[in-house]
């Protein structure tokens, strides 16, 4: 009987039931296209993060460099002094550590012993500036203070360097190349920048070259410099083999050129060192937990989450995130509770239309309790219509923004756990990897808007949420019924 009168009474009714499943229908589309587009955000702020510190880092253990002495002694780069007429060109490279203190690889196997991490490992980040040219009298000094930012020609009066990086004048005609090298730990390829580009051309570093001289080059490096699977690349005298060509999926490479972990020490004789951990919690829900314990049990560390580097993320990415996630959230829960009050009231006065049948059951004997359910199994219906259009809108507005996947820009700046040159980190962003040449450049990322089964969960359960509250309104209307309305006359 339950059934057979809902069915006909929710076709005779068509009309109204129909206003108040739209009503719910828009409040769900909302939170399913808001939830869609928030995590869409949150997708897009992991690829930018994904692309500084490496696939599956949760943190970086660094320690912060130490200030440098205006008065200190400037390293010099020595060149012989040849004649007027000399036309031999001579060069020079400097490897310096970049960005931190360095830490002894001991501190790795300490970091991995803490409790909640699964995974560890450390990396060397190196800058190299490579002075080649022709020294006619004098010495080529070069300030290393700013990270290699200013060249002057010791005894040279006059010289200018030109936007390229040549300088000429003074009886010295020289180029100065800047790039950074990576020393990464060829064991654990799972772990660190390198992960955040996949190889395109060659192949990666195998476990057993530990120590071999190879290279795997960053794609815009090679093409800039012209580099091809088989060549080679100099290194402070030290030929290195082209194995590899690495394309970054997303923003700028992590550093210019790869190399075993092992030669990056010897290279800035740095032995047994590194300058940054990368650490992997064994559970994501409690990596505060696993950042604190680290903190507490190595001292002299800094410890920088994805969450702390999340923070200073900026640009229309941000902007737009900060959208989703407040003005969004806070639309679509005034929507939903104007969609839930508007269902009720309109329930409630449908019940008030139909006092005289209403009235009329309990006088052949309906009691209060079985009018109300009748009333209320109306009303989850209609929520459960709402809710199977607005998951259908939803849906549909979610794919709308995929597929039309405007792009946000993301720029990173630096945290207060960085130091030195270069921000400390990947763009300067702090989480301790290998510095860019470019600090600062803004990303370009593709909004996207994936549903996830748990919103479709939520929308189905706002539905019987909403059906439920415009039951409770005309329920209650009903059971204020007495089997003497059924002799009113109903306008």
């Amino acid at each position: 009987m339950f059934f057979t009168y809902l069915r006909r009474e929710l076709r005779r009714r068509r009309k109204a039931a129909l206003v108040v499943a739209s009503g719910l229908a828009l409040g769900i589309a909302l939170v399913i296209v808001v939830s869609s587009v928030s995590s869409g955000m949150e997708k897009a702020q992991g690829k930018v993060l994904q692309s500084l510190y490496g696939l599956g880092t949760d943190m970086t253990v660094t320690k912060a460099a130490q200030a440098q002495s205006s008065t200190g002694e400037r390293p010099r780069f020595q060149f012989d002094a040849r004649g007027s007429d000399s036309d031999e060109e001579q060069s020079s490279d400097r490897v310096m550590v970049q960005g931190f203190q360095t830490l002894a690889t001991s501190t790795v196997s300490k970091v991995g012993d803490q409790k909640g991490v699964s995974d560890v490992v450390g990396g060397l980040s190196l800058q190299v500036v490579k002075v080649s040219g022709q020294f006619r009298q004098g010495q080529f000094q070069q300030d290393q203070q700013s990270g290699g930012g200013n060249q002057q020609g010791g005894g040279q009066p006059g010289a200018q360097q030109s936007p390229q990086g040549r300088v000429e004048g003074g009886g010295a005609d020289f180029d100065v190349n800047n790039y950074s090298v990576y020393g990464t730990d060829v064991t654990k390829p799972a772990l660190g920048p390198l992960t955040s580009s996949k190889i395109t051309s060659g192949r990666t570093f195998k476990s057993s070259e530990t120590n071999a001289k190879v290279v795997v080059a960053d794609k815009s490096y090679a093409k800039e410099k012209k580099l091809v699977l088989g060549d080679t690349v100099t290194i402070k005298s030290v030929k290195y083999k082209v194995i590899g060509i690495a394309t970054p999926d997303s923003g700028d490479a992590a550093a210019n050129l790869y190399i075993p972990l092992k030669q990056a020490q010897t290279l800035s004789d740095s032995k047994n060192k590194v300058t940054t951990i990368y650490v992997k919690a064994s559970d994501s829900q409690q990596i505060s937990a696993v950042k604190s314990t680290i903190q507490k049990n190595i001292s002299g560390t800094t410890v920088t989450t994805s969450a702390d580097l999340a923070d200073t993320v900026s640009g229309s990415l941000s902007t737009a995130s900060d959208l989703a996630s407040n003005v969004g959230k806070w639309l679509s829960i005034a929507v939903l509770v104007a969609a839930f009050l508007v269902a009720g009231l309109l329930t409630s006065s449908a019940v008030s239309r139909r006092v005289r049948e209403f009235g009329t059951l309990k006088a052949l004997g309906w009691k209060s309790g079985r009018v109300t359910r009748q009333v209320v199994g109306e009303a989850v219906v209609n929520g459960l219509v709402g809710g199977a259009l607005g998951i259908a809108l939803g849906l549909g507005g979610a794919y709308v923004v995929t597929a039309i996947s405007p792009t946000l820009q993301a720029e990173v700046g630096s945290t207060s756990g960085a130091a030195g040159p270069g921000g400390g980190g990947p763009g300067g962003g702090g989480m301790g990897g290998p510095a860019r040449e470019t600090a600062s450049k803004a990303l370009d990322v593709a909004l996207t808007a994936p549903v996830a089964l748990s919103t479709i969960a939520l929308a189905v359960g706002l539905a019987v949420t909403g059906g439920l509250i415009a039951g409770a309104f005309g329920g209650w209307r009903a059971s204020r019924l007495r089997p003497a309305d059924a002799l009113r006359r109903v306008e």
